[in-house]
């Protein structure tokens, strides 16, 4: 899946910026990337309209990467899901649900909600550049996550993008399981690539499959995590970085790599399926062979290629 902002975002992103000092997004963008390597809340930073377009400039291309390679993950793995209606908590300027839509053409209904009213209403003025139905008609609710109550109604599909590393761990998982208990189909969850983030997606993971949970991806079993202490499961994608991007950021390279980890799971029943082992880094090369560390159904393993055998 392609990771890079969708023709129709970019396009909308730089016509609200067309009016607005790039030196001052730059400043607004140094502060909120600031608060963003400091686990600070966006409540905390976006406070109106030039903050929340600082934070598209600087925030939402990394942020669509990874969600957007977390759901072509999900797409490998269920290649037949074709979900129907769509959550996106914590959607903050709609970025999951751009991702949303670029990954599932099946999409008819899509509902964002958020706590923050100067990212909502910058979201609705981006969806006016959508060309997807379920973005055209979707539907915005103002609301805390923290105290989220869903009711009855299910998703197919619920997306929660760089949401949960706001809250407080036993607020992420409570509302982990509630949006759980909403799902019909796929609960994908994105965070930070740190140990911070990684170590609380592994508590909320332990509290979903005690709830009958399946792990669809990144691992390859439900049994607890067997990484040792201090090592952590993350991933990294690369996304190309515009002028205005670079201003931001403060940064010469025309690209940025975004490291983030995530879980997807569903509703569990039915026979174990097999799954794929999945490489935990890159390989280690020899003068003789190849080293490669992988977590498998059974657990870790280490997988030696001879260079002969490799050719």
């Amino acid at each position: 899946m392609d990771v890079r902002l969708p023709d129709a975002l970019r396009s909308a992103v730089q016509s609200e910026l067309a009016l607005r000092s790039r030196n001052a997004l730059a400043r607004d963008a140094t502060r909120l990337s600031r608060n963003y390597r400091q686990a600070g809340a966006t409540s905390q930073a976006v406070f109106g309209r030039d903050d929340a377009l600082a934070y598209a400039l600087s925030r939402m291309p990394a942020t669509y990467a990874a969600t957007a390679a977390a759901l072509g993950r999900l797409a490998e793995r269920r290649p037949d899901f074709a979900p129907v209606d769509a959550l996106d908590v914590g959607a903050g300027p709609g970025t999951a649900s751009w991702a949303m839509a670029q990954a599932y053409a099946s999409l008819r209904t899509l509902t964002l909600i958020d706590g923050n009213a100067a990212l909502i209403a910058l979201g609705r003025e981006l969806l006016g550049g959508a060309e997807f139905g379920a973005l055209r008609g979707a539907q915005w609710v103002s609301g805390d996550l923290r105290r989220l109550a869903l009711g009855a109604e299910r998703f197919d599909l619920i997306v929660v993008s760089y949401a949960l590393t706001e809250l407080a761990e036993p607020e992420a998982g409570a509302l982990a399981e509630r949006l759980f208990a909403n799902c019909a189909g796929a609960l994908v969850l994105v965070e930070p690539g740190t140990p911070r983030d990684y170590a609380r997606l592994m508590a909320i993971r332990a509290r979903l499959i005690g709830l009958g949970a399946r792990v669809v991806a990144p691992c390859p079993h439900e049994a607890a995590c067997p990484l040792a202490p201090g090592d952590w499961c993350h991933f990294n994608v690369r996304l190309p970085r515009g002028r205005d991007h670079r201003l931001a950021k403060g940064a010469s390279a025309p690209f940025e790599d975004e490291k983030f980890a995530y879980l997807i799971v569903e509703a569990g029943g039915g026979a174990s399926e097999a799954r794929p082992s999945r490489v935990l880094r890159a390989p280690q090369a020899s003068k003789h062979d190849i080293r490669v560390a992988l977590c498998a159904a059974d657990g870790l393993r280490a997988l030696a290629i001879r260079r002969r055998d490799a050719a």
